[in-house]
């Protein structure tokens, strides 16, 4: 029997998918349309995000960029459903969620998107297992079920044998590794990633990157916001945000394979 949160989303649907010959949806992961952001600080209003439009489509790698007040945390809270436009429409795999209440957003973030972020976030007195269970226990599946999904996907990410290990027994690196994996566990759509190498020295950054260029490789859409132009360089695209709006939107050249850069840089010992 369908919850009311998922026959108010079914109602917030613009249009069903039409699918391909191989099954894919034929229709962008993410459609933003002239989306503008207020926020109002006691007697100033700032307009984070003026008259924004962008679509991903399915499959896409894309970093977005921008300095400090450019609108690019605002947009990515927005992809996230943290926060809601004020006025325009963002349009996520068919349904259209500007207008969603609260219980709406929260069904579509577990469903749908990943987040990974800088801080990594992980609960200091459960195990990398027992952290990536964590957005399984609100799906509808049981122990067994859980616990082999979160397997598989510490696995993915090379952490197979530290399943056990507490955060504080793990490297930064290894930690970012147990969020990627806890944010991949419920198999979103979308992996939303905001500074996720902000604290993880060059070679860990480079490996973080080389998961994410396999993830995408798979099929995996990855959105990542970052301020280093040698983290961007390993997405397909970087859009540059600045005042609230895109500045610049292009394919990246010459983009590199981060398990090739590896080669060249040092180890690192854990």
């Amino acid at each position: 029997m369908a919850t009311q949160a998922q026959t108010e989303l079914n109602a917030n649907a613009v249009m069903k998918p039409e699918l391909t010959t191989n099954g894919i949806p034929d229709v962008p992961v993410i459609q933003v349309q002239d989306v503008h952001k207020f926020y109002d600080l006691g007697e100033t209003k700032v307009h984070a995000l003026r008259g924004v439009d962008m679509t991903i489509q399915p499959g896409e790698f894309v970093a977005i960029m921008g300095s400090s007040g450019s609108g690019k945390s605002t947009f990515m809270n927005m992809l996230g459903c943290l926060d809601k436009p004020t006025s325009g429409q963002y349009i996520l795999e068919g349904t259209n969620v500007s207008s969603l209440d609260k219980k709406q957003l929260a069904a579509i973030r577990n469903r749908k998107l990943g987040f990974v972020f800088q801080g990594f976030n992980l609960l200091s007195r459960t195990t990398a297992l027992e952290n990536v269970e964590l957005p399984t226990l609100y799906a509808q599946m049981g122990k067994e079920q859980r616990q082999a999904r979160a397997k598989e996907v510490l696995e993915l990410v090379g952490l197979g044998e530290r399943m056990d290990h507490f955060p504080s027994q793990l490297s930064g690196g290894q930690q970012q590794r147990v969020a990627i994996a806890r944010a991949l566990v419920n198999k979103p759509a979308i992996l939303l990633a905001d500074e996720p190498t902000g604290n993880l020295d060059s070679r860990t950054s480079v490996e973080i990157m080389q998961i994410f260029q396999d993830l995408n490789d798979s099929g995996l859409t990855i959105v990542l916001v970052t301020h280093e132009p040698d983290i961007a360089q390993f997405a397909k695209r970087t859009v540059v945000f600045r005042d609230g709006k895109i500045r610049h939107d292009d394919p990246v050249k010459n983009r590199p394979r981060a398990a090739e850069v590896l080669k060249s840089l040092p180890t690192v010992d854990d």
